[in-house]
């Protein structure tokens, strides 16, 4: 007899839980929100939070094998881009 998987729970980061996995500042995380250049996230009420998939998904981003690969995304820095650079509705997201 099989035991049925229980699903597990998805579990919610705060801002500085989140900053300290991706070994960033609280504040740059927050200016990557502003500016549209961070990993997705979710506003629950008044709180923002990230979950883990997502931020390594961000991460993930930014993947190289050297320095001249060209990797398959990028992660922008936390700072106002050209609208051009990012997208009509926002940077891409995969």
């Amino acid at each position: 007899m099989t035991t049925p998987e229980t699903p597990t729970a998805q579990r919610y980061l705060r801002t500085p839980d989140a900053a300290l996995i991706l070994c960033l500042s609280a504040r740059t995380l927050e200016k990557h929100r502003c500016y549209g250049t961070g990993p997705v996230f979710y506003k629950l009420g008044g709180r923002v939070v990230y979950t883990l998939e997502d931020l390594q998904s961000w991460a993930d981003q930014g993947v190289r094998r050297s320095t001249s690969d060209p990797g398959n995304g990028v992660v922008h820095p936390a700072k106002r881009l050209d609208p051009a650079v990012l997208g009509a509705t926002g940077p891409v997201r995969r």
